[in-house]
């Protein structure tokens, strides 16, 4: 059958199972959109790229399929980038469609010309512009393949908008099914290892996990009655409450687990890179020396010894070693060991009293007590988010869409994407004053598809990350890190949602019943005191302690 381009693309897509797809609308891929037209795959519109590619990369996160994005040539494009990054340092499968030129004018330096090989050479895993309408198939179902396997990140395909208007008869392809198998005695090296050892730790993150994984990674903590440390925002992986969780590895990290890690004569790495935050930038585990046994499993086996040097490396997903290591023998005691490390996260997440009349640690304290089980939470980049990291208690797999990249603005987009995808479920972003203001613009997105998030706004009237470092080595000199804030909640009510003001915290829990209450995307502004700078420290302290230096 003769198609189109773009009728061609489409149907690629829907044989490949999307269901949903998130764009910015362009006149360089119009025949794309046409396509779409007959489809049954939903096509969300946003309001500018870079929310459309969070969204994408939020979808990827939630299902562990490519999240599909379509923007338009030049500044769509650009405007999409932060989104690829995120796909790619958080090893997020993303296929993102970028509109081109006519391919019979390249090198002219027509209207928004982009070579997209150097543009995201360095950010995706591939990159690839398809010349010919007959290759789209080819193209499509390469560009799936190469976003699930290994380490899965993204892929960028840019397509002439004569290639997507011309016409071909040409099949479409299925992408063939890689099966994840490992040996069957996979685990003895590993339980070898782990049996000589006087202090191990578990370190987990990285993709492919599930629920199952979740399952099968406690059972294996409990029959070695071993501790299980969590990644850089992946604090889902484990059922925080389970006795073996003693934390994670994030930027204010808990003094005692940094101690311990270092402390630490063996390290079973799950799925994890394993990189700078988790290692505090390579100074609690050196790589020249770690000074301890080092296991590693990843599905990449580029990543095995990129920067440590595993003392046993597995190629494969961490879920599929951990189904192995969860029916295994018990292969010694660390009990104590153990018992210790949950005695020191639990004293860590006990509430550290904050200034000001509305305590972020009593919110995240309320929110963890009281949200479903289920509930997902989102956040983007700030000091806002430590309160979140510390204080919050995650109960299930995929309940956490946080970027490992530090992106601001993606809580909220990946919050859209996540009541999209899961409308029974409550969807909370937190987001500070700053990051909520870089995508805000998509709540005119939630409102038209029927998303429903609840977004807490940390309002502290500066970028707070940066305000810290700045006091740190420049105290008293402010520049550059004060904000002028718009009415959060009138902007909410201007969008056709719900939205109030919180001074105090004992006014929080009422505010958010009433914005559950009202069933559509909702804003709660929490007015926050200059000087609640982080967990531990005030504006002030951080302030005096540098001038005393």
């Amino acid at each position: 059958m003769i198609r189109h381009g773009g009728r061609i693309l489409s149907d690629q897509l829907v044989k490949l199972g999307v269901r949903r797809v998130f764009s910015v609308p362009g006149e360089s891929f119009l025949a794309a959109l046409d396509g779409l037209y007959d489809s049954e795959i939903q096509n969300v519109v946003c309001r500018q790229e870079c929310g459309s590619a969070m969204m994408a990369e939020a979808y990827g996160k939630m299902t562990g399929q490519p999240g599909v994005c379509f923007v338009t040539r030049g500044p769509g494009a650009t405007n999409a980038s932060a989104g690829i990054h995120i796909a790619m340092q958080d090893s997020t499968p993303m296929v993102m469609f970028v509109g081109q030129i006519d391919n019979r004018h390249t090198d002219r330096e027509t209207f928004q010309e982009v070579d997209y090989r150097a543009v995201f050479g360095g950010l995706a895993k591939w990159v690839a512009q398809v010349d010919h309408t007959d290759r789209l198939p080819e193209y499509i179902a390469r560009a799936f393949r190469v976003a699930m396997s290994g380490r899965p990140g993204p892929v960028v395909l840019a397509l002439p908008e004569n290639m997507l208007s011309g016409q071909a008869d040409v099949p479409d392809l299925t992408t063939p099914v890689v099966l994840d198998t490992v040996a069957a005695d996979v685990a003895q090296p590993i339980l070898h290892a782990l049996a000589q050892a006087q202090k191990p730790l578990v370190v987990v993150g990285g993709p492919h996990w599930n629920h199952k994984a979740q399952m099968h990674l406690q059972a294996f903590a409990e029959i070695q009655d071993i501790p299980v440390v969590a990644g850089f925002r992946r604090q889902d992986y484990m059922d925080n409450h389970h006795s073996h969780y003693v934390g994670d590895l994030n930027v204010g990290v808990n003094p005692k687990l940094a101690a311990r890690l270092q402390a630490s004569d063996m390290l079973i790495l799950l799925g994890t890179r394993f990189g700078d935050i988790e290692t505090q930038g390579y100074t609690l585990v050196d790589p020249a020396n770690p000074g301890k046994v080092i296991v590693h499993v990843h599905a990449d086996p580029d990543e095995l010894g990129r920067v440590y040097a595993p003392d046993i490396a597995i190629a494969a997903t961490a879920p599929r070693v951990v189904q192995h290591l969860a029916c295994a023998a018990p292969a010694g005691n660390w009990a104590d060991w153990t018992s210790e490390a949950r005695a020191d996260y639990e004293a860590w997440i006990a509430p550290q009293e904050s200034p000001g009349d509305l305590k972020q640690e009593q919110v995240i304290k309320w929110l963890s007590d009281h949200l479903p089980d289920d509930a997902i939470l989102t956040n983007g980049a700030g000091n806002y988010a430590a309160w979140l990291h510390r204080y919050f208690v995650y109960k299930g797999y995929g309940t956490q869409l946080a970027p490992t990249s530090g992106s601001m603005g993606y809580g909220f987009p990946a919050a859209v994407s996540a009541s999209i995808e899961h409308p029974d479920r409550t969807v909370v972003c937190l987001a500070g004053d700053g990051c909520f203001q870089m995508t805000c613009n998509e709540l005119s997105t939630a409102v038209q598809h029927g998303a429903k998030p609840i977004v807490v706004v940390m309002n502290n009237g500066r970028y707070g990350t940066i305000r810290m470092h700045q006091e740190k080595t420049y105290p008293g000199r402010v520049s550059g890190t004060a904000l002028a804030n718009p009415d959060f909640a009138a902007l909410a009510r201007a969008y056709g949602g719900h939205g109030e003001v919180v001074n105090k915290t004992a006014d929080f829990a009422a505010a958010f019943a009433r914005a559950q209450a009202a069933g559509t995307v909702a804003i709660i502004e929490c007015h926050v005191d200059e000087e609640a700078l982080a967990t531990g420290a005030t504006l002030s302290a951080v302030r005096d302690a540098a001038m005393a230096r």
